[in-house]
């Protein structure tokens, strides 16, 4: 399957440990997958994702841009702009995700299978799922499975394909 990584996954890869037991727990099935089940899939990501993944703390920042190393880059292309923008009118999504409409856009522009992400404000957000599907069916896109990296390794079956 091909994989479009945000900018979450690297950022759960990267980060120092958590106290928080709930976070915790996300950082180490985020590195699980990568560590024992990425080799099995493409790595796609975008230059908006590497410009994301370059602010902050200039070591950390580093270590983020290494992991995405291992992905191929996906061009924001006129499909991707202007589903992004179909997004944010169709207020899925608030005028302030811009860049979260755009991660999805460009994963559905380019055909990605799934989007990995801890973003569950807004990009694997449950009840905006049915409606980007919606949109993108609309314009004859297909919208990726968009889940997060527990979806992939605890239950996959959890997963439900469109």
């Amino acid at each position: 399957m091909n994989i479009f990584l945000e900018t979450t996954i690297p950022s759960y890869i990267t980060v120092r440990p958590s106290r928080d037991l709930i976070r915790l727990k996300k950082q180490q099935l985020t590195r699980e997958w990568w560590e024992n089940h990425r080799q099995s899939h493409g790595l796609f990501t975008s230059q908006l994702v590497l410009d994301e993944a370059a602010l902050g703390v200039a070591v950390k920042a580093a270590e983020r841009l290494a992991i995405l190393g291992h992905a191929v880059l996906l061009d924001l292309t006129d499909t991707a702009l202007a589903f992004t923008h179909d997004i944010i009118q169709s207020r899925i999504l608030p005028a302030d995700a811009e860049a979260d409409a755009a991660h999805i856009a460009i994963a559905t522009a380019h055909k990605m299978d799934i989007l990995l992400t801890w973003n569950c404000r807004h990009i694997a957000h449950a009840a905006s799922q049915h409606a980007l599907r919606q949109l993108a069916d609309a314009r004859a896109l297909r919208l990726p499975i968009i889940c997060t990296p527990k979806q992939l390794v605890e239950d996959t079956s959890e997963i439900i394909e469109p």
